[in-house]
């Protein structure tokens, strides 16, 4: 099953709302998806989620999940532009479906969409 890394808080939101990623490439896949939270946590977008988007129930930072598979979300769509409040380009990956795992599963991420053995997490 494909992969996609995201940092925190941005992965944690995939699963509380958040209907696009973007990213700065497009891609031609379509279907089910494996959410991975990165190793990284970015400030910047924890600030932009609690004063312009106004998500107040989010994790204290140091709570957030690293480095382990998180849940999985369809990719319905690649897009350039969308009305949706977390779209800013420059390409969208629609998403829809969130299911958010009981527990974290330990992995390390890549790059791109990355493949992870479906025997992991099924």
């Amino acid at each position: 099953m494909k992969a996609l890394s995201l940092s925190q808080p941005m992965a944690w939101a995939v699963f509380h709302g958040k209907d696009i990623e973007n990213r700065s490439w497009r891609t031609n896949f379509r279907g089910r998806i494996i959410i991975h939270a990165a190793l990284s946590f970015n400030m910047d977008h924890y600030r932009f989620m609690r004063d312009d988007l106004g998500v107040f129930l989010m994790p204290n930072p140091k709570e957030y999940v690293h480095g382990a598979l998180i849940g999985e979300v369809d990719i319905v769509d690649c897009v350039m532009y969308h009305t949706s409040r977390w779209f800013f380009g420059e390409w969208g990956f629609v998403l829809r479906n969130a299911k958010a795992y009981d527990k974290p599963i330990r992995y390390k991420g890549q790059l791109g969409l990355f493949e992870v053995p479906d025997s992991l997490v099924h």
